[in-house]
């Protein structure tokens, strides 16, 4: 019976993975091809020793010396302070962190080798943790890689887990050419010779050419980069044209939802706003699903675009869907929505339906009911409308505001609705799909959209609403914040509003942040007899929808917040934005806060509170942003700006995005790859469609579905 438990068809439990593995795994390093394809951000250089007196302030040094002092001080904090002479010059070794191996290692008369960053001083030259071992090892015959890991993920694991996948990768041909001979980009090396070369560069190689990634084997890589991204956007873009989406014509009828939604507005349409109209309306009329971004500068007017799309779809007969990321957005577009369209819709039998993950469960069922049985002709929500339980009658039109908000397989969620609808027949439900259109007043810049938004149709506001008064904006340190509070005083005695954002919630040690409750308190004792209100994400929804309430209706002066007012918040009365900490933001967050003033007759001010860091300064980062907020308003040239200053990957919100996006090559200075790629992916889908898929597998794996997006 010893054998009974090991007969051949029991299943062995997998072995539980170690925390590297775990780490791994997390980072996407899931295939030798992954692990061949993470490459070192800098190198170091153990190839030779040099003397101390030969390096300079800053440099990343490798020294042999002798010990000549160890010891552990208690000055300012508990350390371990050791002092070597290479034979040319002394030096200090300081430790903050120490085990007592370390000072076994470092006993006097020893000869160590060591490598860290030389810093020069009053108190002579000094190196902060360097790396310590025994003296007189053979020397590294490449440059080090040094790879981007995590804090579960030691450098000499994944050095070793690279190294594994590269060879593995290059023994199965993996890095074998897709790209035809006779259109290889110029001047660049092969793939797996490049590859090989950049985790092991030789010594002689220029460090300069590596780390600004203008080696020829990096403009392989860059190009082989690129041409994955447009190969995956066109085929994507190619599926889709295949697809059939629901006819929703334009309709002429003077009694339709569309022409009396149109009679019925308060105000003219600009004539950008007309231009994208006319654009999306043609789209919605034709068989093929659109695929439109909506970009338009923080009250452009997009709401009454999506409202009159959302018109035309239901003209047709068919119901539409309008997703924000977060409540309090909904909630503003589901006030505007109702009152345009209720008073339209109400005497078809139709109405506007809300959902969200706070309803109470009869509330959320009776919207439900309406939505499938498709009386519910528009669907406002969050998040909510995507979940398995909200089942459509026949979903023609799903809008998504702040689409870069949402992560990609929600907005997929959303487009895969139709197939649900019961009144399609099972062989066309496949193929069918709404059509989309989303919205951001985070405008893209040109070289973002020509690479990340290919497969898109953007249609742009370009032009405000008359009436919009501008917004001045000043930069005030942290330690004028009683003047700050005297404008405040002004402004109330004016019968003006207020709102004080702030960055945290609670205190953090890490970042030593004035938090809104303290601020509201602090408010409320130097403005005494005023209303100040506080608003944060970890309150209840129903007391953020009573705080709102009584900001929108002017009972309240003062709004203390944190970012849950970035977007869709109204409050024409609100004239002063004061955003506290303001170097710890975004520099499109901060366009998006200070756009929630400026929306009334009133003159307009928002005031970027700084404070400086404790070396008395603000980074290079922070300055940037802070003088290009001083400096425009344009949401066009703030969005080029943050580009420049956050790259691709920070600006699109990679985090959500689950986007491909782009490693190596920098739309920046990469625009002539760019051009290469886009001019040949059309001639590889066509005339080597299996090189073409090999291409995208390769580089993207199952990402290349996130492009559909």
């Amino acid at each position: 019976m010893a054998g009974a438990g090991t007969s051949e068809g029991a299943a062995q439990a997998p072995k539980p993975l170690s925390a590297p593995q775990k780490a791994l795994r997390k980072m996407g390093l899931l295939r030798p091809v992954d692990l061949a394809l993470h490459l070192p951000f800098r190198y170091e250089d153990e190839t030779r020793l040099v003397k101390l007196t030969d390096a300079r302030d800053g440099d990343l040094v490798q020294i042999e010396a002798v010990v000549k002092s160890c010891q552990v001080v208690f000055k300012p904090r508990r350390q371990l302070q050791a002092v070597v002479d290479d034979g040319s010059d002394t030096c200090t070794l300081r430790f903050f962190n120490f085990y007592p191996n370390m000072q076994k290692a470092l006993e006097v008369g020893r000869q160590v080798r060591l490598r860290g960053e030389v810093r020069g001083g009053f108190m002579g030259r000094t190196m902060m943790h360097p790396t310590v071992q025994a003296a007189g090892g053979l020397l590294a015959t490449a440059l080090t890689p040094v790879y981007p890991s995590s804090a579960e993920l030691p450098q000499a694991y994944i050095r070793k887990a690279v190294q594994g996948g590269l060879a593995q990768a290059l023994r199965s041909q993996a890095f074998n050419d897709t790209i035809p001979a006779q259109h290889l980009p110029p001047h660049s090396w092969g793939l797996a010779q490049g590859l090989q070369f950049l985790h092991h560069p030789a010594p002689s190689v220029s460090l300069a050419q590596l780390e600004d990634k203008t080696h020829p084997a990096w403009q392989r890589l860059k190009a082989e980069e690129l041409l994955a991204q447009q190969l995956s956007q066109l085929q994507a873009k190619r599926e889709r044209q295949l697809l059939n989406a629901p006819v929703l014509a334009h309709s002429a009828s003077p009694q339709g939802v569309l022409a009396q939604l149109r009679a019925a507005l308060p105000f003219q349409l600009t004539q950008a706003q007309q231009r994208v109209v006319a654009e999306i309306a043609h789209d919605l009329a034709r068989a093929v699903p659109m695929h439109r971004l909506l970009q338009g500068d923080v009250g452009s007017g997009k709401t009454v675009v999506a409202a009159l799309a959302a018109a035309q779809c239901i003209d047709a007969g068919w119901q539409c869907a309008l997703m924000a990321p977060t409540e309090i957005l909904a909630e503003q577009h589901f006030t505007k929505l109702v009152g345009w369209l209720a008073p339209v819709l109400a005497p078809l039998g139709l109405q506007v339906a809300w959902l969200t993950g706070s309803q109470k469960k009869k509330e959320r069922d009776a919207m439900l009911a309406l939505v499938a049985s498709g009386q519910a002709a528009l669907v406002v929500g969050t998040h909510a409308v995507i979940q398995d339980k909200v089942q459509f009658k026949h979903l023609g039109l799903a809008i998504i505001d702040e689409q870069h908000r949402f992560g990609v397989a929600q907005r997929l969620a959303l487009r895969q609705k139709l197939s649900d609808s019961e009144t399609l027949d099972a062989p066309t439900a496949q193929a069918q799909e709404p059509h989309l259109l989303m919205m951001s007043a985070t405008p893209i810049p040109r070289t973002l959209a020509m690479s990340y938004y290919d497969d898109l149709d953007v249609s742009t506001i370009d032009e405000l609403p008359p009436g919009r008064t501008a917004i001045v904006t000043k930069l005030v340190a942290d330690t004028r914040r009683d003047e700050v509070i005297e404008r405040i005083r002004v402004q109330l005695t004016e019968g003006r509003q207020i709102y004080w954002v702030c960055p945290l919630i609670e205190e953090s040690e890490a970042l030593d942040l004035r938090n809104a409750t303290d601020t509201h308190q602090a408010l409320c004792e130097a403005l005494p007899g005023v209303m100040v209100g506080v608003l944060h994400s970890r309150m209840p929804q129903a007391e953020k929808k009573a705080v709102m309430s009584l900001f929108v209706q002017g009972q309240m002066g003062v709004l203390v917040s944190t970012t849950v007012i970035e977007v869709g918040v109204d409050v024409p009365n609100a004239s002063l934005m004061v955003i506290e900490h303001a170097e710890r933001f975004g520099l499109s967050q901060l366009h998006q806060l200070r756009g929630r003033v400026g929306r009334g007759a009133a003159a307009s001010a928002c005031v970027l509170l700084y404070a400086l860091g404790e070396h008395g300064r603000l980074s290079d980062t922070a300055r940037e942003r802070l003088r290009a907020m001083a400096e425009t308003n344009d949401g066009f040239d703030i969005a080029r700006r943050d580009l420049d200053i956050r790259g691709p990957g920070e600006f699109l919100g990679a985090r959500q995005s689950g986007a491909a996006l782009l490693r190596f090559a920098d739309l920046n200075v990469d625009t002539a790859l760019l051009d290469w790629a886009k001019h040949l992916a059309p001639i590889m889908l066509d005339a080597y469609p299996e090189q073409a898929a090999r291409h995208i597998e390769r580089w993207l794996g199952g990402k290349s579905d996130f492009l559909k997006a």
